[in-house]
Protein backbone atom coordinates (compact mmCIF):
# COMPACT_ATOMS: atom_id res chain seq x y z
CA UNK A 1 0.00 0.00 0.00
CA UNK A 2 0.91 3.57 -0.59
CA UNK A 3 2.11 5.47 2.33
CA UNK A 4 0.11 8.02 4.10
CA UNK A 5 2.82 10.76 2.50
CA UNK A 6 2.81 9.51 -0.93
CA UNK A 7 -0.90 9.11 -0.67
CA UNK A 8 -1.94 12.85 0.06
CA UNK A 9 0.34 13.75 -2.50
CA UNK A 10 -0.99 12.32 -5.09
CA UNK A 11 -4.57 13.25 -3.97
CA UNK A 12 -3.60 17.21 -4.18
CA UNK A 13 -1.54 16.72 -7.43
CA UNK A 14 -4.69 14.23 -9.01
CA UNK A 15 -7.18 16.86 -8.06
CA UNK A 16 -4.65 19.45 -9.59
CA UNK A 17 -4.57 17.10 -12.97
CA UNK A 18 -8.24 16.66 -12.89
CA UNK A 19 -9.34 19.89 -12.76
CA UNK A 20 -7.80 21.21 -16.08
CA UNK A 21 -10.88 21.37 -18.77
CA UNK A 22 -10.54 18.49 -21.04
CA UNK A 23 -12.42 16.85 -23.68
CA UNK A 24 -14.08 14.24 -20.96
CA UNK A 25 -15.51 17.94 -19.04
CA UNK A 26 -16.66 19.04 -22.49
CA UNK A 27 -18.71 15.92 -23.64
CA UNK A 28 -20.23 15.94 -20.01
CA UNK A 29 -21.44 19.52 -20.32
CA UNK A 30 -22.42 19.17 -23.88
CA UNK A 31 -24.97 16.22 -22.77
CA UNK A 32 -26.15 17.71 -19.64
CA UNK A 33 -26.76 21.33 -21.33
CA UNK A 34 -28.28 19.26 -24.69
CA UNK A 35 -30.54 16.17 -22.74
CA UNK A 36 -30.57 17.23 -19.25
CA UNK A 37 -28.87 16.55 -15.96
CA UNK A 38 -29.30 12.58 -16.30
CA UNK A 39 -27.37 12.78 -19.54
CA UNK A 40 -24.62 14.09 -18.04
CA UNK A 41 -24.11 12.18 -15.31
CA UNK A 42 -24.35 8.83 -17.52
CA UNK A 43 -22.00 10.51 -19.84
CA UNK A 44 -19.35 10.98 -16.04
CA UNK A 45 -20.37 7.42 -14.98
CA UNK A 46 -19.06 6.25 -18.47
CA UNK A 47 -16.45 8.48 -18.52
CA UNK A 48 -14.91 6.83 -15.18
CA UNK A 49 -15.78 3.69 -16.42
CA UNK A 50 -13.44 4.12 -19.17
CA UNK A 51 -10.98 4.80 -16.53
CA UNK A 52 -11.44 1.30 -14.92
CA UNK A 53 -9.94 -0.46 -18.14
CA UNK A 54 -6.93 1.91 -17.79
CA UNK A 55 -6.74 0.83 -14.33
CA UNK A 56 -6.89 -3.07 -15.12
CA UNK A 57 -4.15 -2.02 -18.15
CA UNK A 58 -1.90 -0.11 -16.05
CA UNK A 59 -2.07 -2.53 -13.35
CA UNK A 60 -0.68 -5.72 -15.46
CA UNK A 61 1.95 -3.32 -17.97
CA UNK A 62 3.58 -1.53 -15.31
CA UNK A 63 4.10 -4.12 -12.79
CA UNK A 64 5.52 -6.52 -15.19
CA UNK A 65 7.56 -3.13 -16.55
CA UNK A 66 9.00 -2.62 -13.16
CA UNK A 67 9.18 -7.00 -12.16
CA UNK A 68 11.74 -7.09 -15.28
CA UNK A 69 13.77 -4.25 -14.68
CA UNK A 70 14.39 -1.35 -12.53
CA UNK A 71 16.27 0.50 -14.85
CA UNK A 72 13.32 0.16 -17.51
CA UNK A 73 10.71 1.37 -14.39
CA UNK A 74 13.17 4.60 -14.09
CA UNK A 75 13.40 5.22 -17.62
CA UNK A 76 9.24 5.22 -17.86
CA UNK A 77 9.62 8.05 -14.84
CA UNK A 78 11.84 10.27 -16.50
CA UNK A 79 10.34 10.29 -20.00
CA UNK A 80 6.65 10.95 -18.23
CA UNK A 81 8.55 13.70 -16.67
CA UNK A 82 9.81 14.61 -19.70
CA UNK A 83 6.48 14.27 -21.52
CA UNK A 84 4.44 16.33 -18.96
CA UNK A 85 7.47 19.50 -19.37
CA UNK A 86 6.85 19.47 -23.24
CA UNK A 87 2.91 18.92 -23.14
CA UNK A 88 3.22 22.21 -20.99
CA UNK A 89 5.61 24.16 -23.48
CA UNK A 90 3.24 23.14 -26.19
CA UNK A 91 0.34 23.74 -24.74
CA UNK A 92 1.45 27.65 -23.79
CA UNK A 93 2.72 28.21 -27.18
CA UNK A 94 0.12 26.45 -29.25
CA UNK A 95 -4.01 28.55 -29.16
CA UNK A 96 -6.48 25.36 -29.02
CA UNK A 97 -9.13 26.75 -27.46
CA UNK A 98 -12.22 24.57 -25.53
CA UNK A 99 -15.10 25.01 -27.69
CA UNK A 100 -18.90 23.58 -26.28
CA UNK A 101 -21.04 21.91 -29.45
CA UNK A 102 -24.73 21.16 -28.19
CA UNK A 103 -25.91 20.38 -31.58
CA UNK A 104 -27.06 17.37 -32.07
CA UNK A 105 -30.41 14.83 -32.40
CA UNK A 106 -30.85 13.36 -28.42
CA UNK A 107 -29.16 10.19 -27.87
CA UNK A 108 -30.37 7.03 -25.91
CA UNK A 109 -28.86 7.35 -22.07
CA UNK A 110 -27.14 3.88 -23.08
CA UNK A 111 -25.13 5.49 -25.94
CA UNK A 112 -24.50 8.58 -24.03
CA UNK A 113 -22.99 6.54 -21.70
CA UNK A 114 -20.91 4.28 -24.24
CA UNK A 115 -19.91 7.56 -25.90
CA UNK A 116 -18.49 8.79 -22.37
CA UNK A 117 -16.61 5.67 -22.11
CA UNK A 118 -15.34 6.08 -25.20
CA UNK A 119 -14.45 9.69 -24.75
CA UNK A 120 -12.49 8.73 -21.64
CA UNK A 121 -10.86 5.60 -23.49
CA UNK A 122 -9.09 7.67 -26.31
CA UNK A 123 -8.71 10.95 -23.98
CA UNK A 124 -4.50 11.25 -23.98
CA UNK A 125 -4.57 13.15 -20.55
CA UNK A 126 -6.09 10.23 -19.02
CA UNK A 127 -3.44 7.62 -20.79
CA UNK A 128 -0.71 10.31 -20.07
CA UNK A 129 -1.96 10.00 -16.49
CA UNK A 130 -1.48 6.21 -16.50
CA UNK A 131 2.00 5.83 -18.29
CA UNK A 132 3.90 9.35 -16.71
CA UNK A 133 2.22 10.92 -13.89
CA UNK A 134 1.22 7.34 -11.67
CA UNK A 135 4.48 5.56 -12.14
CA UNK A 136 5.92 8.78 -9.88
CA UNK A 137 4.06 7.47 -7.09
CA UNK A 138 4.36 3.99 -6.87
CA UNK A 139 6.96 2.37 -4.63
CA UNK A 140 8.44 -1.14 -5.20
CA UNK A 141 9.46 -1.47 -1.62
CA UNK A 142 6.02 -1.02 -0.63
CA UNK A 143 4.72 -3.85 -1.46
CA UNK A 144 2.99 -5.90 -4.84
CA UNK A 145 3.37 -3.15 -7.73
CA UNK A 146 -0.18 -3.88 -9.06
CA UNK A 147 -2.16 -3.53 -5.64
CA UNK A 148 -1.08 0.25 -5.72
CA UNK A 149 -1.87 0.90 -8.92
CA UNK A 150 -5.27 -0.48 -8.24
CA UNK A 151 -5.28 1.80 -4.99
CA UNK A 152 -4.04 4.76 -6.93
CA UNK A 153 -6.11 4.27 -9.74
CA UNK A 154 -9.47 3.79 -7.81
CA UNK A 155 -8.25 7.00 -5.76
CA UNK A 156 -8.16 8.70 -9.06
CA UNK A 157 -11.13 7.20 -10.40
CA UNK A 158 -13.10 9.03 -7.23
CA UNK A 159 -11.81 11.68 -7.48
CA UNK A 160 -12.30 12.12 -11.40
CA UNK A 161 -16.01 10.92 -10.94
CA UNK A 162 -16.83 13.85 -8.13
CA UNK A 163 -15.52 16.66 -10.51
CA UNK A 164 -17.43 15.13 -13.19
CA UNK A 165 -20.67 14.62 -11.48
CA UNK A 166 -19.78 17.97 -10.63
CA UNK A 167 -19.85 19.57 -14.00
CA UNK A 168 -22.58 17.17 -14.98
CA UNK A 169 -24.83 18.82 -12.34
CA UNK A 170 -23.57 22.52 -12.87
CA UNK A 171 -23.76 22.08 -17.20
CA UNK A 172 -26.11 24.23 -17.77
CA UNK A 173 -24.61 27.48 -15.62
CA UNK A 174 -21.01 26.02 -16.23
CA UNK A 175 -21.80 26.21 -20.10
CA UNK A 176 -23.94 29.65 -20.17
CA UNK A 177 -20.93 30.61 -18.19
CA UNK A 178 -18.49 29.55 -20.77
CA UNK A 179 -20.05 30.28 -23.20
CA UNK A 180 -20.40 33.94 -22.38
CA UNK A 181 -16.56 34.21 -21.54
CA UNK A 182 -14.61 33.67 -24.67
CA UNK A 183 -11.69 35.23 -23.32
CA UNK A 184 -11.76 32.18 -20.20
CA UNK A 185 -11.43 29.88 -23.26
CA UNK A 186 -8.67 31.61 -25.02
CA UNK A 187 -6.25 31.77 -21.41
CA UNK A 188 -6.92 28.07 -20.51
CA UNK A 189 -4.22 27.07 -21.38
CA UNK A 190 -2.09 29.10 -19.29
CA UNK A 191 -3.40 27.36 -16.57
CA UNK A 192 -3.30 23.69 -18.33
CA UNK A 193 0.24 24.74 -19.72
CA UNK A 194 1.29 25.86 -16.02
CA UNK A 195 -0.24 22.52 -14.70
CA UNK A 196 1.69 20.36 -16.93
CA UNK A 197 4.63 22.03 -16.14
CA UNK A 198 4.31 22.06 -12.47
CA UNK A 199 3.66 18.69 -12.45
CA UNK A 200 6.74 17.84 -14.93
CA UNK A 201 9.46 19.13 -12.73
CA UNK A 202 7.79 17.64 -9.28
CA UNK A 203 8.11 14.61 -11.44
CA UNK A 204 11.82 15.16 -12.34
CA UNK A 205 12.42 16.02 -8.98
CA UNK A 206 10.67 13.27 -7.18
CA UNK A 207 13.36 10.69 -5.65
CA UNK A 208 13.92 7.02 -6.70
CA UNK A 209 11.72 5.21 -4.81
CA UNK A 210 13.07 1.94 -2.67
CA UNK A 211 13.80 -1.03 -4.09
CA UNK A 212 13.25 -4.44 -1.95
Amino acid sequence: MPSLTTLLLFVLAGSVLVAIPGPNHIYIVTRGLSQGRAAGLASAIGVETGTLVYIAAAAAGLAALIASSALAYDAVRYLGAAYLVYLGVRTLLRYQPLTLDTAGAPQSLRRVFLEGMLVNLLNPKVALFFVAFLPQFLDPGRGPVAAQIIVLGLVMSIIGLSSDVLYALASGTLGGWIGRRPAFLRRQRYLTGGTYLALGVVAALTGRPSRP
